[in-house]
């Protein structure tokens, strides 16, 4: 017997360290169009954390619409950290089941948003419709691919954008509306998210223009589709600052919060800011940014919070049930 017990305790020993070296996983919960950022990210992240802690961390990548995936997270994605594309889709994990704190965007640098993009243009070969700025969204005849302000945060920065563009030329809130009406009367479909978009666009064929971030123009005028698309710059455009956090509640439980603050520290460090530069997001660590400046295009941009007032009122007057989207929407109809 005493034997036995020996040889139990042993074996216990020995599952109690395997676990204790057993690999931590996070969830990663993301937007549409970072599926290639992430990976390379992700990578990077595991082999850095490996080298200062000996520790082995592995990383999984949930992505779709950003809305819809705050809204997964809300009804128990199991999130240990979540990079969205606009800020009150993390504002909405802290009013739904107090899953962050409301300050969250204090905890990092940046107000939590590791890089900034933009809204751009991507036509076909030539630019055959000559499409050069907002006002040609809205021209007759033109077909305009945009994800649906309703479910992305790319169709709604699209959307703030087109709405910024028209009142920086004095125009009044009505006839920034009438403008709206004048873009999505010329939306053949509205995808869920901004990858959905793309698609619609290369791959399907449909429309003369796509809206979506300078990340994925660049993607696709940099990449295989150089030789089938143009990126075009408008005169004016929306800063998107895609922002970051733990989610507290979920790497409490799962006992996560080490290794889920290193992955998002991480992506402030000049080896991570390369990575999002190379994947045509515009990094924050200056002397990254000054690296690849001949790939960022000079580009004059309004915030929402400059235009709008904040996120939260945006979010109220033009997405909300009843928002100008709506009617927008409905007028089309």
């Amino acid at each position: 017997m005493a034997v036995y017990k020996k040889l139990f305790i042993t074996v216990a020993l020995g599952i109690a360290a395997s676990a204790a070296h057993a690999d931590t996983t996070l969830l990663n919960v993301s937007y549409d169009v970072t599926r290639e950022l992430y990976k390379d990210i992700d990578a990077a992240f595991v082999a850095d954390y490996r080298k200062k802690t000996g520790e082995t961390v592995s990383v999984r990548q949930s992505h779709g619409a950003s809305s819809a995936q705050a809204l997964s997270v809300t009804q128990g994605l199991q999130a240990d950290v979540v990079t969205m594309n606009q800020p009150n889709d993390i504002d909405l994990l802290a009013e739904r089941g107090q899953l962050v704190p409301a300050n969250w965007r204090t905890r990092l640098p940046d107000a939590s948003a590791p890089y900034t993009t933009t809204m751009v243009f991507l036509v076909h070969k030539g630019n055959p419709k000559n499409i050069r700025d907002w006002s040609d969204l809205a021209r007759p005849g033109v077909q305009v691919v945009i994800a649906n302000p309703k479910t992305s945060g790319n169709g709604r920065y699209t959307y703030l954008a087109a709405w910024g563009y028209k009142k920086q030329l004095g125009a009044t809130d009505a006839q920034a509306q009438d403008f709206e009406r004048a873009i999505f009367k010329n939306v053949p479909v509205l995808d869920t998210g901004g990858r959905g978009a793309t698609t619609t666009f290369t791959q399907r064929g449909i429309g003369d223009v796509l809206v979506t971030f300078e990340n994925e123009v660049g993607l696709m005028s940099a990449g295989a589709g150089a030789k089938d698309f143009d990126a075009v710059y408008p005169s004016v455009s929306l800063l998107a600052e895609p922002p970051v956090s733990i989610v507290d509640k979920v790497v409490d439980k799962r006992g996560t919060r080490k290794e889920a603050q290193a992955y998002l520290d991480f992506l402030f460090t000049p080896a991570a800011q390369e990575i999002i530069a190379q994947h045509h997001l515009r990094p924050r660590n200056a002397e990254v940014l000054a690296k690849h400046a001949s790939e960022f295009k000079p580009l004059k941009t309004f915030t929402v919070e400059q235009m709008f007032g904040s996120w939260q009122k945006a979010q109220q007057t033009h997405f909300a049930d009843g928002g100008t989207f709506d009617q927008v929407v409905a007028d089309k109809n």
